[in-house]
């Protein structure tokens, strides 16, 4: 199975933002999450995901609010911002392309 590290330069931010486009999840929710969709193929470590939390709010793309889980236990809620969408558009454009330079390259239909 992939790990986070052997992602291409740049997926894991759009697993992260299009995994908070409709709704807002914590941390090892966000990870569960993208575990959960792509079937066990990639499989977020905080180590990776956390600094890339941290980044993606430094970019003004998600913000964090404190809540409490359903165990009552404290956690950083992460949510999609206006600037976040419009990233997360850009991001879907730019890895069409790449898929479908890919296909082209292995002789694949898109």
């Amino acid at each position: 199975m992939a790990k986070s590290a052997d992602l291409l330069q740049g997926t894991l931010d759009l697993l992260i933002l299009r995994t908070l486009e409709f709704r807002s999840l914590h941390g090892v929710g966000i990870a569960d999450r993208i575990e959960q969709v792509t079937r066990g193929v990639f499989i977020v470590g905080p180590g990776s995901l956390f600094p890339a939390l941290h980044r993606l709010a430094e970019h003004g793309w998600i913000e964090g609010q404190w809540g409490e889980l359903e165990n009552g236990r404290r956690a950083k809620f992460y949510a999609l911002t206006a600037s976040g969408r419009a990233q997360l558009a850009k991001e879907k454009r730019n890895w069409r392309r790449v898929f479908t330079a890919m296909n082209q390259v292995l002789g694949e239909e898109a």
